[in-house]
């Protein structure tokens, strides 16, 4: 059995997911427009390889993909665990802005919307776009600005609803790791999804994040391991966090790369696999657009690197 189709129990649950999960944002049309075959074919080759576990949301391509996950999904008989998020809701709009999305439906647009109302209708409306009577996680997305909110609106809501069996996990999903903190903190939370903070450029979520979520039994997910594209290929034209790269991020990112390439490992095995060595760290999540990527990501993750390696990395200077 490969590494990435290795099974872990999100914390709390029953819930055994893969170890390397499937990110939905490219079947919103994320950067660049992807076909309703290379959805579907993605999805079944996910299946296919032994990935179970998919996360999606309502703002990934304003509600895009969880139409496409969904249909994808109901098409193939292979179990799996899912995910999506809450947070934001999708109200009409005459000229709404798209943002870093291509495909997107006319007429809508996600605001937020951190109240009980807003995560119940949040929550409803995804069950009917993604085809579903229930989902098994509910992250509360890209909640930085709204945390009082969020904590004293949004989880009682999603806390109920665990209890009656709706859903069988609650947890974040976010960037920054002092808002992940205080919901670990004073919610009962059973993952954190922390995207960008543990990877080859940022380990700021191995200071205090980490160690809080394996002392309070709080499983973790690690995404945007490639930091949006410049731990993939580190070129002047390259983003980090969504933006373009600082010239400061692209030369380390180039040191990280040679270093790497004298050992004869890729960049992309390494930024994939370097999560994991943490304690604590339940899975990798990855975003893909097609078949062929997510094979590449397979067979990268699946690589063997001497754990020598994170250390020799630590000397040089080069991670923290």
């Amino acid at each position: 059995m490969g590494r990435h189709q290795e099974r872990i129990v999100i914390s709390g649950t029953e819930l055994a997911i893969s170890k390397l999960g499937l990110g939905t944002g490219p079947l919103g049309g994320m950067f660049s427009s992807v076909t309703e075959k290379q959805s579907d074919d993605l999805v079944e080759f996910a299946l296919g390889r032994g990935i179970n576990f998919f996360d999606t949301a309502p703002f990934y391509g304003y509600g895009t993909s969880e139409i496409r996950l969904g249909r994808a999904l109901k098409k193939n008989e292979k179990p799996y665990v899912l995910s999506t998020k809450v947070g934001r809701v999708l109200n009409p709009a005459i000229a709404p802005d798209k943002g870093i999305f291509v495909d997107v439906p006319a007429g809508l647009e996600p605001i937020f919307d951190l109240s009980a109302d807003g995560i119940k209708r949040s929550l409803e409306e995804s069950l009917v776009r993604l085809g579903v009577e229930h989902i098994d996680i509910a992250l509360i997305h890209d909640a930085e600005n709204y945390m009082d909110q969020a904590i004293s609106e949004a989880y009682p809501v999603l806390d109920d609803y665990r209890r009656q069996g709706l859903i069988k996990g609650i947890g974040t999903g976010m960037t920054r790791c002092a808002e992940t903190i205080r919901f670990i903190h004073e919610c009962d939370l059973n993952v954190v999804l922390i995207a960008g903070r543990l990877t080859l450029l940022d380990q700021e979520a191995a200071v205090e994040l980490l160690p809080l979520a394996l002392k309070e039994q709080v499983s973790v997910i690690v995404g945007g391991v490639f930091n949006s594209g410049i731990l993939a290929n580190p070129n002047p034209e390259a983003t980090f966090d969504y933006a373009k790269a600082p010239e400061e991020i692209i030369a380390k990112a180039r040191r990280l790369k040679e270093f790497l390439n004298q050992r004869n490992i890729s960049i992309t095995s390494a930024a994939l696999q370097f999560p994991l060595h943490y304690p604590g760290v339940s899975a990798v999540l990855i975003g893909a657009k097609n078949k062929s990527e997510l094979e590449t990501n397979i067979v990268e993750f699946d690589v063997e690197i001497s754990p020598t390696i994170w250390n020799e990395l630590r000397e040089a200077g080069l991670v923290t």
